[in-house]
């Protein structure tokens, strides 16, 4: 590949991670999308699209946003969808 068209495929990817941010989420502030148009590696940008799809909450995301490069695991409570969900259900409730 080169250059410039992995220079197009990482903007690409870059934008892609912030549409789904904004479905989920909704608009980003600014220093949010700064931080991801400062992004310049494919394993970090398809690592933080993963965790964006499964984040259940902006918190979560932007915890691993902060974490920068390297290996990574979406695993525990925190991506557990379900026990957000269930955890404001009960506080709705009150």
């Amino acid at each position: 590949m080169f250059q410039y068209e992995e220079e197009a495929a990482i903007g690409e990817d870059r934008e892609d991670l912030i549409q789904l941010l904004t479905m989920r989420f909704g608009s980003m502030p600014p220093n949010v999308l700064e931080a991801i148009y400062q992004l310049n590696e494919f394993e970090t940008i398809e690592r933080l699209i993963l965790v964006a799809a499964n984040a259940p909450t902006l918190k979560t995301f932007l915890e691993e946003l902060q974490e920068g490069q390297g290996n990574f695991k979406i695993v525990g409570e925190r991506f557990n969808p379900i026990e957000y969900i269930q955890k404001s259900g009960d506080e709705n409730e009150k």
